[in-house]
């Protein structure tokens, strides 16, 4: 069976059922950004001429896409696909899903932890879900990710798949 196809011809567009971005907290570009201007002090004090201005410059440029980065973890469910950070699984693999919150959280990803775990955690994201797994070929467990909406996760995550749907026209 071929992609799925609008009505114009050109290969349609899976709307994700669930969408969550794990962007840094702001208090981290306030942190980081101090840092920078603390270096920048010392700096600005030591070394006469425009080399410090330079040099903080670039490093407020490599802060910038440091923080990017790694906030650009992104969650997506779709009728076929589930994806936390670069990974993707199709749904049909999936089983049970649990909420946890931070207490749980923390015990799961810490002392009850299996090393052949997948992993998508972001230290600044208390809760989040477990996934078992149900492909007797895949050693992994389950998936353990990090989420400022977990029950709307596992809602996403164990709502019934329907048929394809597309941001284009409907498909006569």
């Amino acid at each position: 069976m071929g992609a799925l196809r609008s009505p114009r011809g050109s290969p349609a567009r899976v709307v994700p059922t669930y969408r969550e971005r794990l962007r840094v907290p702001v208090r981290w570009w306030i942190q980081w950004g101090l840092m920078v201007a603390s270096f920048w002090l010392a700096m600005i004090a030591a070394i006469p001429g425009p080399l410090p201005w330079y040099i903080t410059g670039g490093l407020l440029v490599v802060l910038i896409w440091l923080l990017r980065w790694y906030g650009s973890a992104r969650i997506v469910v779709t009728d076929e696909w589930f994806q936390a950070g670069r990974a993707r699984i199709e749904r049909r693999y999936l089983g049970e899903v649990e909420v946890l919150e931070a207490a749980r959280m923390r015990a799961v990803s810490g002392p009850e932890a299996d090393a052949r775990a997948f992993l998508a955690l972001r230290p600044y994201v208390t809760a989040g879900v477990r996934i078992t797994l149900d492909d007797p070929r895949d050693p992994t467990p389950y998936w353990l990710v990090s989420s400022r909406r977990p029950r709307a996760l596992a809602a996403a995550l164990t709502a019934p798949v329907g048929p394809p749907t597309t941001e284009d026209a409907a498909i006569r």
